[in-house]
This record gives C-alpha cells, sequence and structure tokens, in this order.
C-alpha cells in the first residue's frame, strides 16, 4: 500500500521533508542561544558595578568600546574644535536635544566627540552656552557610537546644517577634515558647561547601557523565533503524514474497486449510482423484451386463450406498462385472426 512513497514525486517530497525539519530544528536552537547569551550578559552587567563608579583611565586605555568599557569614565585632554546639535532627544520625559563638541586632543589632534549636556525645545531655536575656550582636561563616561537602531537616532537626513542625526565617526567624518574617535563621552553634571542663566543651563545626559546587555526587545524577539522555528517543524512533519494518509486512502479505494484507477476520492459514489441506473434500464429492457417474445408466440399460435393467457404471463413477467400493452395488442390480432380463420 504504500510503495508510493518510492516514486519520483514523493522522492521529492521525502528529501524536501527530510532537509527542512533539521534546518528549522537548527535555526529555532540558534535563536534560542541568542536569548540565552542575553540573559547572560544582562545577569553580568546586573552583578558588576556601576561602571561610573569605577576609577577614570586615559580614553586610550578603554578603546575599543565594548560591554565591559561602555559607561567606564574616560579622560581626554585637547580644545575643543567644532560644535553640532542633535536634535529629537528626550530627558525626563522633555523632548530637546544634545549640544555634541568636538575636543582636539593633544598629539595627533584626533577629535573626541563629547556631549556636554541636553536643552530643551529646539534645535537651532534658542541659544547655546559656548565651550570653554583653551585647553581642558574632561572627564566624561565613554560610549559607543550610535547607529540606526539607537534610541532617537534620526537616519532619513535632511537636517539643516550644524545638526546632526546620529553620534558617529562615520556621521561626523563627513563634517570635519580631522579623524574622530569611534566613540563619545557624556560629562557628568559638575562639567556640564556654564550658562548665561538659569533657563538655558545644560542639563547632564545619563550614559545609556551598552546594546545587547540588557532584556530588550530583541532578546523577547529572539525568543519568539524560537517558538516560530519550533512550529514550522511541527507544521512540516504534519502535513508530510497527512499527505501519506491521504494517498495511502486512495490506493486503498482504488484496490477494493471503490474510485477508478487514476481518479480522486469522492468521485466512487457518482459511478455507483450510475451503475445502479444502468441495471435498472437493463431489467426494463429486458422485460420489454421478454414481453414481445411472449407476444408473439402467442400470436403464432392463432389460439385466442392460450394467447391472452400468454399476454397475461407477459404482463407479469414484464411488469411495465409496454409490456402489458404489447400483450394487449397481440391478444387482438389473435382474435382478429382467429376470426378470419373461422369464417
Amino acid at each position: 500500500m504504500y510503495r508510493f512513497l518510492l516514486t519520483p514525486r514523493w522522492w521529492g517530497i521525502n528529501l524536501f521533508v527530510v532537509l527542512a525539519i533539521p534546518f528549522c530544528v537548527f535555526m529555532g536552537t540558534w535563536q534560542l542561544g541568542r536569548f540565552e547569551d542575553r540573559v547572560q550578559s544582562h545577569e553580568q552587567a546586573t552583578k558588576q558595578p556601576d561602571p561610573s563608579t569605577r576609577a577614570a583611565e586615559p580614553l586610550d586605555e578603554l578603546l575599543p568600546v565594548d560591554k565591559v568599557t561602555s559607561g567606564r569614565p574616560a579622560v581626554a585632554t585637547g580644545t575643543y574644535a567644532d560644535q553640532f546639535l542633535v536634535p529629537g532627544r528626550e530627558l525626563d520625559d522633555r523632548r530637546g536635544f544634545y549640544v555634541l563638541t568636538l575636543l582636539r586632543t593633544e598629539g595627533g589632534g584626533k577629535a573626541l566627540p563629547v556631549v556636554r549636556g541636553w536643552l530643551p525645545g529646539t534645535a537651532g531655536s534658542i541659544p547655546v552656552p559656548a565651550a570653554p575656550q583653551g585647553e581642558v582636561t574632561v572627564t566624561g563616561d565613554l560610549q559607543a557610537s550610535e547607529n540606526i537602531h539607537s534610541n532617537g537616532v534620526n537616519a532619513r537626513g535632511g537636517l539643516p546644517e550644524g545638526q546632526l542625526g546620529m553620534i558617529s565617526a562615520a556621521s561626523l567624518v563627513n563634517l570635519v577634515d580631522y579623524d574622530v574617535y569611534d566613540a563619545w563621552i557624556t560629562l557628568p553634571e559638575d562639567e556640564a558647561g556654564g550658562a548665561a542663566g538659569p533657563d538655558d543651563a545644560l542639563k547632564p545626559v545619563p550614559a545609556a547601557a551598552p546594546q545587547g546587555s540588557g532584556l530588550d526587545l530583541k532578546a523577547f524577539q529572539n525568543l519568539g523565533y524560537t517558538g516560530e522555528w519550533f512550529v514550522f517543524a511541527g507544521f512540516v512533519l504534519f502535513m508530510w503524514f497527512r499527505l501519506v494518509r491521504r494517498e495511502a486512502e486512495t490506493a486503498r479505494d482504488v484496490a477494493l474497486g471503490l474510485v477508478p484507477e487514476g481518479g480522486e476520492p469522492g468521485f466512487g459514489g457518482a459511478g455507483e449510482v450510475s451503475g445502479a441506473s444502468g441495471d435498472g434500464g437493463a431489467a426494463e429492457d429486458g422485460g420489454a423484451d421478454g414481453a414481445a417474445e411472449d407476444g408473439g408466440a402467442a400470436g403464432g399460435a392463432g389460439d385466442a386463450v392460450v394467447e391472452v393467457g400468454a399476454g397475461a404471463g407477459a404482463v407479469e413477467a414484464g411488469g411495465g406498462a409496454e409490456a402489458s400493452g404489447g400483450a394487449v395488442q397481440g391478444s387482438q390480432g389473435s382474435k382478429t385472426a382467429g376470426t378470419s380463420h373461422g369464417s
């Protein structure tokens, strides 16, 4: 019954199932591993002391920025140069912008992006406190360059001159003619910068946790993808079993004669009804033929009584209106023939 599994069509189906199920299981396991890694990173981050409480270290010793050095206090010395405004940033549920100034460090003159603070309102519509002049030494919490997935980033472009949508070396290198560190720092409160009045004082921007170190939305997305891949594997196996069962039932029906070979399940009933109708028609035809033959025999004998009896017998044998009519006509013809013969 299951020999159909060896046909070329089923070889293709079986090969697809054999390859699809391990692939789905592998992808589900990989997504589960990603979720477990994020959970482990979150647990390790909670056990470590606050990076901002550690002793400050020179900037170059903390680069490149990773999950361990992100948030650590970094020290850099240089002079402030170009300044940019970063719009669309929120602080304490208020919308405003960052004030970012590039610090040209001593030595090679490579610039470090420094977020001196945050101001409420629309970028470019209010005055911004000027950066300190001359050589300064700053200490701030180290942060990795932003990307399109970072909070508050504007990757659409089209900003006015002097504004920046993303704090990253890739964005700044096209705006200045000197090298930029692939990192930035945010200054603590006591170094946020001066102000002309109490309303335009720069507010410090707290350091953000490194990406991938917490149970954020992406972590739960990995968990959801894990379930989806395992569901796909189960669905492939279920559909294969269902197709095999349907093919086996069709082969069994063909063997029993319920379905013509090459037919589909469910069409056998129509064939049986057609056959029944044909049998009925054959019976009726047989009855009529029998009536005609009996009528002819009665006409050949010439005896009216016998012919009438034969006609009656034909009526009983045929059981149909046509047979009865034939018998009556045969009887009348016999009577006429008998009368003519007697005369």
